[in-house]
């Protein structure tokens, strides 16, 4: 048995009950993408029942959906990657990753910088893209490493690569993360933030790496203890910190990661491949681009019609997402939403999923398909 869980990254699709905590009162990324742009064309989730979740400009209900539908709440606090993530495999959190609004204690910098045996400029949150621009060519000057943060828990450090090797970043991000414990200074992600370019020109590069908390028992453990392999693609190994993630490709586009989803096609036949299309949110959400970011859904949906041909009789397929990331909203930061849930197996007729309390129930589908008693979660097959 296998199954296929894609994560299109920051694809909310409702508010969430909750909403008012955190500031995102009417936050609903792709309904409003829709609204914004006098509506979206995407046949192939409309067809699974994507409008019948809820109202989308230009995705009706489907008169008879091809795969089951509902949407989910966050029973963890937060909107980040790491929470959503770790919740779908079944880790419910009950607290809520630090964040860092005026940047990271000055004691902390100093002891950080002695650890590293240079100074850093910034620390304050700051558009990843923008503070390369605005510290690039002081960076170069300096040789100083960018320590900025964001509305989320990340501790990031961005260096030219000719400046600081890619090797020698990730070794002091290594530091940073081992400096950066629970429960004061937990920040859920280290990352690295690698760039090359010049004055004026300077550009982030693939050579992301995420590192993160180790989070408690997930299902990856639970596979992985029966020696049912976890494929990661894209930021997957790194969001569970290499835990019960195995075998793992990196990507370097939506595009990658979807064509290296087909791939894994032909080269795992059974277990679960996990793959995160980032896009939608690092190049679209965060940076506000409404129609960069319909084009990228667009293109997602695209592709999605000839994987679907291309799935056995016996796979399972989720689509979903981890949080949300409304381009039309105020400011730069994640939304608090309720995601999608599709579940399609070929040949079987889709049902209404409702509402679901938990991302947690992903887990627990996943578990069902592959004959595996799972605790958390209540499985949508």
């Amino acid at each position: 048995m296998r199954a296929i869980c894609i994560v299109v990254d920051s694809a909310g699709i409702a508010p969430m009950p909750d909403q008012h905590e955190y500031g995102d009162i009417g936050a609903a990324t792709i309904p409003n993408i829709a609204k914004a742009c006098g509506g979206i064309d995407l046949p192939t989730m409309q067809n699974m029942g994507l409008g019948n979740i809820t109202e989308i400009e230009g995705v009706p209900p489907a008169a008879s959906p091809s795969a089951s539908f509902g949407m989910m709440y966050e029973l963890s606090p937060g909107k980040d990657t790491t929470t959503g993530h770790w919740e779908m495999m079944g880790m419910k959190l009950d607290f809520a990753f630090p964040v860092f609004p005026k940047g990271f204690p000055k004691d902390f910098i100093e002891k950080y910088e002695a650890a590293i045996g240079r100074q850093t400029l910034a620390n304050y949150p700051a558009s990843g893209t923008e503070i390369i621009n605005e510290l690039g060519d002081e960076h170069v000057k300096t040789s100083k490493p960018i320590v900025y943060t964001s509305a989320d828990s990340v501790f990031q450090i961005a260096a030219h690569e000719e400046v600081i090797s890619v090797p020698e970043l990730y070794r002091i991000c290594q530091i940073a993360r081992d400096m950066l414990q629970p429960p004061e200074l937990g920040a859920a992600r280290v990352i690295a933030r690698p760039f090359l370019g010049t004055s004026g020109n300077y550009a982030r590069t693939s050579n992301r790496h995420d590192f993160s908390l180790t989070p408690a028992e997930t299902l990856l453990d639970v596979l992985k203890a029966k020696n049912i392999p976890t494929y990661g693609i894209g930021k997957i190994y790194d969001i569970f910190a290499g835990q019960g993630v195995e075998p793992h490709v990196t990507t370097i586009s939506n595009e990658d990661g979807m064509q290296k989803t087909v791939e894994a096609l032909d080269n795992i036949k059974s277990g679960l491949i996990f793959t995160n299309l980032v896009d939608t949110d690092m190049k679209y959400g965060h940076r506000r681009d409404v129609h960069g970011y319909k084009a990228s859904l667009m293109e997602f949906d695209l592709w999605l019609a000839e994987f679907i041909n291309k799935l056995e009789k016996d796979d399972l397929l989720i689509i979903t997402a981890d949080h949300g990331c409304d381009p039309t909203y105020k400011g730069s930061d994640h939304t608090r939403e309720a995601v999608p849930l599709l579940v399609y197996q070929k040949g079987r007729p889709g049902k209404d999923l409702g509402i679901r309390q938990g991302f947690w129930d992903v887990a627990a589908t996943i578990a069902v398909h592959l004959g595996i008693d799972y605790k958390n979660g209540t499985s949508a097959i």
